[in-house]
């Protein structure tokens, strides 16, 4: 991505970080650490900190979820046990948000307290007195009940987006008969055995969700279906879109109606800089609306979220869908006659050397705007995860 935002291109360390984040070797996160300091100057520790709190509540998560559609396909299969994984990307954004409040709360914690853990440095929940028998009373202060309830809610509604985008994915791969995700460690027999497995999958996390919809405000379910509907109307407008590329005045009708597409009612967050921007409706109809709706739920579960962050969170999924996903699946969505920001761009320029300048342009420009938002949040974690979305693409697959 750009380096002429920061000013930072005269500094030695950045220099020496830019260097270290170009060397293909390193792992794609240590890169992006680099890579990162060199765009901002920005290294901060306590992101490491956050980050490890944060991977130990996400694999509990997950285990807790994929523990729960075991049980369920061991008792549709009659078998003693099943191990079941999904793969999917699009939990990223929940995890960003959860890093996000973790920062939040430690540095509202005081003392040798962790919120996280539930301990002080010396062992022992808060402040402890000794009593007669040897035993310890805990002593919990207001301010410590306080944290460890935002950390429970913290915990509570982050599982709940989980689960509910990995339902929001796993009903879209039903829709289309696409099974290569529901990964299981039993032999099936045929196609049909493959939507068991996914239809079991998704109707115990659908139960799973409507439970811990009843356990937050109305405005958590509320936000949720939102994002929801307008996404869906997005996935029911698909075969429009394919025809923009049958039609006679192909390229006029994909510059008008796909790719500089207006709002009706463009969304109040962003101004006129990032609602110019090439692709922005049709991309936030498709997968942003589905992370605004995320933020809103977190809101609507009490938490105050600041909106350069929610505006990093939408900017970077939407890069990322660009630059990681329509990149990677360009020839069998050319193939398919698939109308995305990356096949549009073939269609629309003269010369494939042309058309991959754009693509690398526009999706650098996405998620430049999205590291500049996270940083003026205060989430080195976000930042840094839009340097390994960056560092992770590869546009030299794409013709040129």
């Amino acid at each position: 991505m750009s380096r002429t935002r920061s000013g930072m291109a005269t500094n030695p360390l950045a220099i020496g970080a830019e260097w270290l984040a170009s060397i293909e070797a390193l792992p794609t996160s240590v890169r992006a650490v680099f890579g990162y300091y060199a765009d901002t100057g920005v290294f901060d520790l306590r992101a490491l900190t956050v980050k490890s709190h944060v991977d130990a509540q996400m694999d509990a998560i997950f285990e807790e979820a994929f523990t729960m559609i075991e049980s369920a396909l061991a008792a549709e299969f009659e078998v003693d046990s099943i191990e079941f994984s999904y793969e999917t990307k699009l939990t990223l954004p929940a995890r960003l948000t959860l890093g996000y409040l973790y920062r939040r709360i430690l540095e509202d914690s005081t003392g040798d307290y962790n919120p996280f853990t539930g301990r002080s440095s010396s062992g022992w929940l808060g402040r402890s007195r000794l009593l007669g028998d040897g035993r310890r009373s805990v002593d919990h202060s207001e301010a410590t009940r306080e944290l460890v309830d935002r950390v429970d809610r913290a915990n509570r509604i982050t599982a709940l987006i989980v689960e509910a985008l990995i339902d929001g994915d796993m009903r879209d791969a039903l829709n289309d008969d696409e099974f290569e995700d529901f990964v299981v460690d039993i032999t099936l027999d045929d196609l049909e055995d493959q939507r068991r497995i996914a239809e079991v999958a998704q109707s115990t996390l659908k139960q799973s969700i409507d439970r811990r919809f009843e356990t937050f405000p109305a405005a958590v379910r509320e936000a949720h279906h939102r994002a929801v509907e307008i996404s869906e109307a997005h996935q029911d407008r698909d075969e429009g879109f394919r025809a923009l590329i049958d039609r006679e005045d192909r390229e006029s009708a994909i510059r008008t109606e796909y790719k500089s597409t207006a709002f009706d009612d463009p969304p109040a967050l962003f101004d006129a800089e990032i609602l110019d921007l090439p692709y922005f409706k049709t991309q936030y109809d498709r997968v942003g609306v589905i992370y605004d709706g995320m933020i809103d739920m977190y809101r609507g579960a009490g938490f105050a979220i600041n909106d350069d962050f929610k505006r990093s969170i939408i900017l970077a999924i939407i890069g990322a869908q660009i630059w990681l996903d329509d990149v990677s699946d360009y020839a069998d969505d050319l193939e398919e006659g698939q109308l995305t920001p990356v096949t549009a761009e073939y269609l629309l320029a003269d010369r494939d050397s042309e058309a991959h300048e754009r693509v690398v342009t526009i999706a650098e420009t996405y998620l430049d705007y999205a590291k500049r938002y996270a940083t003026a949040s205060d989430t080195p974690m976000t930042g840094i995860a839009v340097e390994y979305i960056y560092r992770d693409g590869k546009p030299d697959h794409l013709p040129r």
